[in-house]
């Protein structure tokens, strides 16, 4: 039996009823879809804000009705009928709040997922960060060892040249003292003074053959070793300032 009674806002008893039941199975099914969506690709939840505002708005829409029919119930003539529809509404009322619990969840739930893909994010580009940190120090660390690679081949370079220039006089001053003598090359024996040159040459010539004997030149003089250093100076001096002038001719 249908109640024809209606309230102010329109429509009978069975009427809203017949609308809350509606509101219930939307939102029930609505409900389900964000579950479904909550675990399925990110790309199809989406939606899913629409869907749930929807909701929510279904269920507070149910919550309404109820309160209307409530107060249409009570008017009822028949205790019966009032007892019927009194339970019907109830019913009504515990599936809506039973969709609203469910529906907080979802909202805590995702609330949660937010965050921890905040923080993941924040965790991820502080990685990266020392990540980048570390790379350019190894890069800086690189650079330092390649420049001291270089640095060391252009030294061994220098000496391996220096030691060539004062090869090529040693040989061209044994050559001439046989040959011409020691005047031939602009030196005054008579003050026992000599150039730079010769006395390097000098030098290079006991260290060549002392290396070849195995052992260090004796020169049996307090100087040698002013000598050792005088010499190593000197082979830097001299590729820079003789590598570019050709070497005196003997002839």
């Amino acid at each position: 039996m249908a109640v024809e009674m209606g309230g102010g806002g329109g429509g009978t008893l069975s009427e809203k009823y017949q609308s809350s039941k509606k509101l219930l199975l939307r939102s029930r099914d609505g409900l389900e879809r964000l579950e479904r969506l909550e675990y399925s690709s990110t790309s199809a939840s989406i939606d899913s804000p629409d869907l749930s505002f929807s909701v929510k708005k279904d269920i507070s829409q149910i919550h309404s009705i109820c309160a209307e029919m409530e107060r249409l119930w009570r008017s009822v003539p028949a205790k019966s009928q009032r007892d019927l529809w009194k339970r019907k509404v109830e019913q009504v009322a515990e599936e809506a709040e039973s969709l609203k619990q469910s529906l907080d969840k979802y909202f805590l739930r995702n609330q949660r997922r937010m965050m921890e893909a905040k923080e993941k994010a924040e965790l991820l580009g502080r990685a990266n960060g020392e990540s980048a940190h570390v790379l350019r120090i190894f890069d800086e660390e690189a650079q330092a060892m390649q420049s001291v690679r270089n640095s060391s081949r252009l030294l061994e370079e220098a000496s391996a040249t220096g030691e060539a220039i004062l090869f090529k006089y040693s040989e061209q001053r044994e050559r001439l003292k046989g040959e011409k003598g020691l005047k031939s090359w602009g030196f005054e024996n008579q003050s026992h003074q000599s150039s730079p040159v010769v006395k390097c040459s000098e030098l290079y010539e006991l260290r060549r053959r002392a290396t070849m004997k195995g052992r260090r030149p004796d020169l049996k003089s307090r100087e040698t070793d002013e000598d050792w250093s005088y010499l190593s100076r000197f082979g830097a001096e001299t590729f820079r300032s003789e590598k570019n002038q050709p070497l005196a001719d003997a002839n």
